[in-house]
């Protein structure tokens, strides 16, 4: 009997530890947002380039805080795309309350998600991009989830966003720890993660370990994620995602 209580106790324990993340930030307030998604802010953040006034071409890889009690576990994110000389961003993301799931079109590439401010991630600009680009189109349109779709484990929009990071070559983007899906594989049992230099096991996006350069070292328990990364001088915590001093992905260079 004091054996039973005693992995009951583990249990609980490491229950508690998984959800002390998402406890913090609901307990804090500081991810308030608007009471109605019909009344939640979808303007601009101001971060993207105007397409008007910017010749070159541009890829971003953008995250936003999941709408309601989704965003004290995991963030939403997508992909957007400005052709060298376009007037105009594509904005590619997954939204689960249609039928065709996966939505490639022109928009704000930085646009609040529902009252979220959204986080550039990855930023990729020039000839660099140009020849990104139609292999992202290529990637988004040969999704192999376009009418599925499951806030968890996934298929869900970060499965989406790492299906096309994995399937663009020279598109090696880490994403957050806390993008509950980007670890589902479907029927895929081992594969390299979207930072490029790494693998990843997972089954069923349930249970997972990967490693890479610049994703680190990450735990997948039930989708929420423990983790270290040494490039970043990181560490990763469930709903909390990665608190570190810099970042691994690709940014313009603003050196004078």
């Amino acid at each position: 009997m004091k054996r039973f209580f005693k992995y009951i106790g583990w249990l609980l324990g490491g229950l508690l530890l998984l959800l002390s993340g998402p406890i913090l930030l609901a307990t804090s307030g500081s991810l308030q947002g608007a009471e109605s998604w019909q009344t939640a802010t979808r303007e601009s953040a101001g971060i993207a380039p105007a397409p008007e006034t910017t010749e070159e071409a541009i890829v971003q890889v953008y995250g936003a805080r999941a709408w309601s009690w989704r965003g004290y576990f995991s963030v939403h994110t997508w992909i957007a795309t400005k052709e060298k000389g376009a007037s105009y961003y594509r904005v590619h993301e997954v939204t689960g309350w249609r039928h065709y799931v996966v939505n490639s079109l022109p928009g704000e590439p930085d646009r609040h998600w529902y009252g979220a401010k959204p986080e550039l991630y990855a930023d990729i600009r020039g000839k660099e991009a140009e020849k990104l680009i139609p292999d992202i189109y290529q990637a988004v349109k040969s999704y192999p989830y376009p009418t599925e779709y499951e806030a968890w484990p996934g298929p869900n929009s970060n499965t989406f966003v790492a299906w096309v990071i994995r399937e663009v070559p020279g598109l090696e983007v880490a994403l957050p720890s806390h993008a509950i899906g980007k670890d589902y594989l479907g029927e895929q049992f081992v594969a390299e993660v979207p930072g490029g230099a790494g693998y990843q096991i997972s089954l069923g996006g349930y249970f997972g370990l990967l490693a890479g350069i610049r994703e680190g070292l990450e735990l997948n328990v039930l989708g929420l994620s423990f983790g270290v990364n040494p490039l970043a001088l990181g560490i990763k915590l469930p709903g909390v995602g990665e608190l570190a001093l810099r970042n691994t992905n690709p940014m313009p260079d603003t050196t004078p």
